[in-house]
Parts: C-alpha cells; structure tokens; sequence
C-alpha cells in the first residue's frame, strides 16, 4: 500500500493514477495460485468473493485509498463471460465493496473484442492484444468521482493501462486508482 510500489512502478509513464497496489506477490506453485486457479477456472467464486474482502480490509485501512467513490471491475468481453458465468473481478468487487462500504458500478468499461489470454505472450504482444479493446459508457455516473479499478492479476500491465486509458481519455475528472489481487513479476 505504500506509494511508489512495484506496481505503481510498473505504470510509471503509461498510465496517471492516483494510486496503485496488489493485495499479494504471485509465484508459481504457490497456495494463492491455487486460489486464483479456483475461482478463475473452476467455479469457486466464494473464494473471489472472500479474497476482494481482504483486499478491501487492507485497502481501507491504506491512508491512500480512503477518497475512493466507486469501485470498477476490469470488464471480460461479454461472449466470454457468459461461458465463464461470471467475471472474476467483479467478485473481487463484490469483497471489497463489502469491507469498504463503496459501489461497485459494472457499466462503465466495455471490453468490445475477444482477446487471447495473455498469460504466454511477450510484453509487447499483451499490449498489441489489448489495443482499443475498451470503451467507457454511462460516463455521467462517474465524472469527477474518485475510482477503484479492479482487476486479478496485474504482470505487465499491459490490460490495466488499456482500461485505464480509456476511463481517463474518456470521462471528465475521474481519479483513477488500481487494484489487483496479486502482481507476478514477468
């Protein structure tokens, strides 16, 4: 939570936030990739649900998030989700938005094109595949208010600075903030 972290590091020059920082550092092989392997591929949303709450907890108690007025969730692209059944950040959301007492609002960022997982590509092959992927709508529900991007796993950035960018392009006055469940250094 402090400021100047890896992740913050990490968009220095690519994308202006507030603020930024994951909840864990993710390693292979480890017990959080476990988790992050359940409620992404095998349907145990409780345990998103139960991680966005500490990760809410330690938010709130972080002096830098305490302004925070809505909460957002990286958006899947909708053909996508519907196969999932869900969107992993919008249960993180969900946990954070209980620790917190904020809203989360799911309207805001579209994802308009199916991208391939970026989980074997190159830095510059995860920015070329999120390339104009996103668009804002309902932009009056969030002009000028200060607000919580959420994602799962944050490794380049390359996704987060896409939607990022475009909340920041396209809506006046918003402070944006990041959080990711866990940062995996690439």
């Amino acid at each position: 939570m402090l400021a100047d972290n890896t992740v913050e590091k990490t968009l220095w020059g690519r994308l202006a936030c507030s603020a930024a920082t994951s909840q864990y550092y993710f390693s292979k092989g480890s017990v959080l990739q476990h988790l992050i392997h359940q409620f992404k591929y095998k349907s145990n949303k409780d345990i998103a649900v139960y991680l966005g709450k500490c990760m809410g907890e330690t938010l709130r108690e972080a002096n830098r998030f305490n302004t925070i007025d809505a909460i957002i969730p990286l958006p899947l692209f909708p053909d996508k989700q519907r196969k999932i059944g869900y969107n992993q950040a919008a249960l993180l959301c969900e946990g954070i938005a209980a620790a917190m007492q904020i809203p989360v609002i799911y309207n805001v960022v579209h994802r308009i094109r199916y991208t391939e997982t970026q989980t074997h590509k190159t830095r510059m092959e995860r920015w070329q595949n999120v390339e104009g992927v996103f668009i804002t709508k309902e932009q009056s529900s969030v002009q000028n208010k200060n607000l919580l991007l959420v994602d799962d796993v944050i490794t380049t950035g390359a996704t987060i600075e896409a939607c990022g960018n475009a909340i920041m392009e396209d809506i006046p006055g918003v402070k944006l903030n990041i959080a990711t469940l866990a940062y995996a250094n690439t």
